[in-house]
């Protein structure tokens, strides 16, 4: 499955989850068997070729969440979480929180 980040750098996991409009690029984890098995960056969401995106990880409940939700996306808000590793991890622990209507 896949889960969008925006995130302000292309650091890898220790890459740092932050808002929408503070972003700099998306990152595209693939998860699968409890863990992150590779994460892609790119400026433009629509750039990673896929056709469809299972869940988008956002740093508040005030984001604008409606697109992600309208392109059927489940749209979860971190927690704590600074970076892609904890929230993957928090992700894998069912400790984000699902935000919509």
């Amino acid at each position: 499955m896949y889960i969008l980040i925006p995130v302000e750098n292309d650091h890898g996991l220790e890459s740092k989850i932050t808002t929408q409009a503070d972003m700099k690029m998306w990152a595209l984890v693939v998860f699968e068997d409890g863990k992150a098995q590779s994460v892609t960056f790119a400026e433009d969401r629509t750039n990673f070729g896929i056709e469809w995106i299972d869940f988008v990880v956002l740093e508040n409940k005030f984001e604008n969440y409606m697109d992600f939700m309208g392109e059927g996306m489940m749209c979860l808000v971190k927690r704590k979480e600074e970076t892609i590793e904890e929230v993957v991890s928090a992700f894998a622990f069912k400790e984000l929180d699902e935000i919509g209507m």
